[in-house]
């Protein structure tokens, strides 16, 4: 192999290697005699196939795999020879012309491609003991115990048949029959009997619940709403719809005391055990937002002690992802940037430094991590795998399929666990005090930076 360097800019690589044609010959013939010792081809013994013969039959589709695994093997030789590591997966020219391309296919002339990469830049990983944290922790109080108790009764609340030529109020559930149509055609799936619907609760179009207070019992109310520019079923997004709407029955909410009996009708043995399940929600809770204030402190001091040249592609690659979300989103919503009191131009500059913020921190992450031997077990994959599928009740085997047959898909989980364990580390190393803060004063910390995410 020989290999020329034809373009060393900032962190683009180029490289032209050419292979003799004898290697690629060699490599060829020990194929084919691998193939001659398991062949069954009509009229030879088994394991006897002349090696002419099998070069005759599938010479040109052999010497396709040789060119394959060399041109994919000497690819990562060439940067590894030199210490260098691409930040994507090279970029591989080979031969065009015909003429060429058939006398090294035949083993006539040698093969000859270029490698083009931009490489992961070289930079020093900085001390991070020296690093100041802050651990915002909140303690559960009898208040917030309180708080998470009433939204249980409001979640499991009861209700009592309200009385004769009552009108329906928020917070009141209706049965209802309704039939819904368009440009007065019944569509599929707009038509229900005896459905339970709770004014307030947004289970319905928006629109719709609002305009069933003050009906009563054996009233006929005509709903016009329009669904959704996002609703899921394509061809009723976006579209006006008039429900005629059957008033069949109205309930109120009953009173519903958090007492010995709820804490039992919820399966607990007491009111004792269903405050202890309440107290810890809270604490996994509160562990998971002092945790991401966390992660984004780390993030942001990293995101100081770094300054690097970047991949433009791996940059744009994230610019465009982010980019699609964003539009896409805006799209569904009906919005547009002067409605976020910006333009276009200005977004783009925007989300652009959040691309070159969150390559940079991945390149630092990723670097601190094999510095300090991070690694994800099986196990941890799996499990990440496990809660994945949880999120698709019923779909479960369908999750599992994707991610095995898919190993970007399973990189996609791995990035997260990698990531957070570095930040461990990181943590561990760094000078962390701890400082008491309210749970509306965290929350507004959190809420806060994910609005402004840049991480």
């Amino acid at each position: 192999m020989q290999v020329t360097e034809t373009l060393n800019s900032g962190l683009k690589r180029e490289f032209k290697v050419v292979v003799n044609a004898a290697e690629l010959s060699k490599e060829m013939d020990a194929k084919l005699r691998d193939m001659a010792g398991k062949a069954q081809i009509k009229g030879f013994r088994p394991g006897k196939v002349p090696v002419a013969h099998l070069k005759n039959m599938y010479g040109k589709s052999v010497m396709a795999e040789v060119i394959q695994t060399t041109v994919d093997d000497h690819a990562r030789k060439v940067f590894a020879e030199r210490n260098l590591k691409p930040a994507y997966q090279p970029e591989v020219k080979l031969p065009e012309d015909e003429k060429e391309v058939n006398e090294v296919m035949d083993g006539k002339a040698d093969l000859s491609f270029t490698l083009a990469a931009e490489v992961i830049p070289d930079f020093e990983v900085q001390d991070f003991s020296g690093i100041e944290l802050h651990k915002h922790l909140v303690g559960h109080s009898d208040e917030h115990i309180s708080e998470a108790l009433n939204r249980l009764g409001d979640q499991y609340k009861t209700f009592t048949d309200a009385r004769e030529g009552a009108k329906a109020i928020k917070g009141d559930k209706v049965s209802i029959d309704f039939v819904g149509s368009i440009d007065g055609v019944e569509f599929d799936g707009g038509k229900g009997e005896d459905i339970p619907l709770e004014i307030g609760s947004n289970q319905f179009i928006p629109g719709f619940e609002e305009q069933l207070i003050n009906a009563k019992v054996g009233d006929d109310v005509t709903v016009k709403v329009s669904f959704p520019v996002d609703y899921g079923a394509a061809n009723l997004a976006g579209k006006a719809a008039v429900f005629a709407v059957k008033v069949k029955g109205i309930q109120q909410p009953a009173e519903n005391k958090i007492d010995e009996d709820f804490a039992k009708r919820l399966g607990f043995e007491d009111l004792a055990k269903l405050k202890d399940m309440v107290k810890s929600g809270l604490d996994r809770e509160f562990s998971q937002m002092t945790a991401m204030k966390l992660k984004r402190d780390v993030l942001d001091a990293m995101d100081k002690q770094y300054s690097f040249a970047l991949p433009e592609k791996l940059v744009e690659a994230e610019f465009n992802s982010i980019w699609a979300a964003l539009t896409n989103e805006m799209q569904k919503a009906g919005k547009s940037f002067a409605d976020e009191d910006t333009t276009e131009e200005k977004a783009r500059d925007e989300y652009k430094k959040i691309s070159e913020r969150r390559v940079r921190l991945g390149l630092v992450l990723g670097t601190i991590g094999e510095k300090e031997g991070v690694q994800i077990a099986d196990q941890e994959l799996q499990q990440a795998l496990i809660s994945r599928a949880r999120q698709f009740p019923g779909q479960e085997k369908q999750v599992f399929d994707y991610y095995r047959k898919n190993s970007g898909a399973l990189m996609e989980l791995r990035g997260p666990l990698f990531e957070q364990k570095v930040v461990d580390v990181i943590v561990s190393k760094a000078k962390v005090s701890e400082k008491s803060v309210t749970r509306e004063e965290l929350k507004a910390l959190v809420e806060d930076e994910e609005t402004n995410d840049a991480a």
